[in-house]
């Protein structure tokens, strides 16, 4: 069972955790994480996008010329696809991008991505964030402290509108619980700091 030590806001050292095994020192499956990274990606896409097939567009009813004599190539339509204001030629419609996988791989997937940060010396488990104001600055004192200046994902175990609101102002800080935690936000994080409590959680969802 990896180890890890538990920091409090100012970077010091109050103590220690014993992860669980199963889920935060298993062999990290490059293949399972980037399948939800790819899933997770679709699932973001609106599929709004649209254009006019050659039926749609206005015009074009008659005939532009004859069909021989002219020295031309034979046309139909001056809303055929080769002709400028003419349709366009497998235009996009509005769709859903969704699809499922399936739940044992989803597990395995948040499994990896625990364990890959737990090896790459990217977890930090913090004590607690107590914040009697919303204040950015004490988060922003707390991130240096912590050592963790790139992209950093909190997670905390349920919602808090403090550190909530005191965080969304920060660039390449996003906050999140433990219910809507997901792998495309873990690995896009250079350090994934989980408080305490939620580490308890996870491994309870997990378990």
């Amino acid at each position: 069972m990896p180890t890890v030590t538990v920091l409090d806001m100012k970077g010091k050292e109050v103590g220690t955790l014993e992860l669980s095994g199963d889920i935060f020192g298993i062999e990290p499956n490059a293949t399972v994480m980037h399948e939800m990274v790819v899933n997770y990606l679709a699932n973001q896409r609106q599929g709004t996008q649209s254009a006019l097939t050659r039926a749609e567009v206005s015009g074009g009813g008659r005939k532009p010329w004859k069909q021989k004599g002219t020295g031309h190539a034979r046309q139909g339509s001056i809303r055929a696809p080769q002709w400028r204001h003419g349709g366009v030629v497998f235009a996009p419609k509005p769709r859903s991008y969704r699809y499922t996988v399936n739940k044992k791989v989803r597990r395995l997937a948040m499994k990896s991505a625990f364990s890959s940060k737990v090896l790459d010396n990217d977890l930090i488990v913090l004590d607690s964030i107590e914040l009697n104001e919303f204040k950015t600055k004490t988060i922003v004192e707390m991130l240096k402290a912590l050592g963790a200046s790139k992209k950093v994902l909190i997670v905390i175990p349920e919602v808090d509108k403090k550190v909530i609101n005191s965080a969304r102002n920060i660039p390449n800080v996003k906050t999140t619980q433990v219910n809507t935690l997901n792998v495309y936000d873990m690995l896009n994080a250079d350090k994934l700091i989980i408080l305490k409590d939620a580490v308890a959680k996870i491994e309870e969802v997990y378990a």
